[in-house]
């Protein structure tokens, strides 16, 4: 068997509030193979966006081991971390989160600027191309519609070529016609770039075109 493209062992995940400490992934051992889709759900509350920030070494765990592709992400700071990300990982949020005062362009050609991509802008045209946007490279993300902006925030994931994807609520803040392109789109780019893809979500329709699918209750996995 080959070695998986991302393996958590005895993770676990506590953070500190205002009513004290705060335990919300309990144990969590797991291997995901190269290539693999893999959706995560449960109830609200259960762990699963915190457990994909884990994957995506967004949050640090507090016990436990998490490797991806053979890095140890728990033994890398912050830094290091944000390094491996850019050459490694593609994530798209619920909401988003492009820069308003960056056009489309703009918005996905700068990571691969930043990681050192002399091809970033042809690179960047050619993912939006990808999703439809050719003709909205310009627009600031206030321009556009939330479909339009999700599929600016999938190319922006896309675009350095990830091995892994992931992608938490990718649909939430969609309709069912935008959510529903969105949710090909994802599955396009992952066939595109041969990428291991593990979502979180709370659609049916989308887990049911998952290899596999993994249900969290209580910050464990079921």
């Amino acid at each position: 068997m080959t070695d998986p493209i991302l393996s958590l062992s005895h993770a676990a995940l506590s953070l500190n509030a205002n009513a004290g400490r705060v335990d919300i992934l309990h144990d969590i051992s797991l291997d995901i193979a190269a290539g693999e889709t893999v959706g995560l759900v449960g109830p609200s509350g259960s762990g699963k966006s915190s457990l994909l920030m884990l994957m995506g070494g967004l949050e640090q765990s507090t016990s436990g081991t998490i490797t991806a592709m053979g890095q140890d992400l728990t033994a890398m700071n912050e830094d290091q971390l944000a390094t491996f990300r850019s050459l490694h990982m593609g994530v798209v949020f619920q909401s988003f989160h492009l820069i308003p005062t960056m056009t489309a362009l703009e918005n996905v050609a700068t990571p691969l600027e930043l990681a050192g991509a002399r091809d970033a802008f042809p690179r960047a045209e050619a993912e939006l191309a990808a999703v439809g946007l050719s003709d909205r490279a310009g627009h600031y993300p206030g321009q556009m519609s939330g479909g339009e902006q999700q599929r600016v925030a999938l190319a922006r994931a896309s675009a350095p070529r990830p091995h892994i994807l992931l992608a938490d609520e990718p649909t939430g803040n969609l309709d069912a016609t935008n959510g529903t392109a969105i949710m090909d789109l994802l599955f396009d780019l992952r066939d595109r770039h041969g990428a291991t893809l593990i979502m979180v979500t709370h659609a049916p329709e989308l887990a049911a075109r998952c290899d596999r699918v993994i249900t969290l209750t209580d910050g464990r996995i079921a």
